[in-house]
């Protein structure tokens, strides 16, 4: 539930804004309050079993919430991780995160939320986009999606192995995993799959892909950024 939450405000869906900010921190000040509460209660055998997952979904949300200034431009855009200002990313909230995460990740008893929280952490760490080590990204979507199969976690997946091997490898990846009927009415699908075409030099594909994107999107910041990037296309 807590992880709902934070979602509901970091991709704030059929909304003029980007992101619900106060749902974000409502679901952290949640987090912090449970991992303090089962702290609490560290000496019960069910409670170790919890602690390392609390601990990684916490550092999770704080990673990504360190991130928050830069996601958005001063007149309101969506910015790219890849362009954003990462003197704007919070380093002492980086930092307390990764320690957090080293602690959960101690206790040798792994977990989907602190996979997605180590590629958060790589994302963090890196000093400059092209720093990030995208087949390591690559490799723990792998173990994510062994972990909680799901085709969100496979298209993540397909975009760092792009990044990691270029386009035409994220492609296949894409292709093969079958998420066009899984994900057929997600629009960061066809938006990925556009980016994916455009990189390639194909045009046209790409511009069928971005639209259908847009057809499905239903924030005004993210209808926006494709909006702009159908008229680069089309000039």
């Amino acid at each position: 539930m807590v992880y709902l939450i934070f979602n509901a405000g970091y991709e704030a869906g059929e909304s003029d804004d980007l992101m619900r900010l106060h749902l974000c921190e409502e679901a952290i000040d949640l987090g912090r309050t449970l991992v303090s509460l089962l702290d609490d209660l560290a000496e019960s055998a069910t409670v170790r079993l919890f602690m390392p997952e609390a601990m990684g979904l916490l550092a999770l949300m704080r990673l990504h919430h360190a991130r928050r200034r830069a996601r958005v431009s001063p007149e309101g855009a969506l910015v790219l991780l890849e362009a954003q200002d990462r003197r704007l990313w919070d380093r002492e909230v980086i930092a307390e995160a990764v320690l957090l995460l080293d602690r959960a990740l101690a206790a040798r008893q792994p977990g989907p939320y602190q996979l997605q929280a180590a590629i958060a952490a790589l994302h963090a760490q890196a000093p400059e986009a092209a720093d990030t080590d995208w087949r390591q990204i690559a490799a723990l979507y792998a173990a994510l999606a062994e972990m909680t199969p799901s085709p969100v976690i496979e298209l993540n997946r397909a975009v760092a192995v792009a990044m990691a091997d270029g386009p035409l490898a994220g492609l296949m990846q894409l292709d093969r995993a079958g998420l066009d009927i899984a994900l057929a009415e997600y629009h960061l699908y066809h938006a990925a799959r556009a980016d994916l075409l455009r990189r390639l030099g194909m045009r046209g594909d790409a511009l069928a892909e971005y639209r259908r994107a847009l057809d499905l999107c239903r924030n005004a910041a993210e209808r926006a950024f494709l909006q702009s990037r159908i008229a680069t296309l089309e000039r």
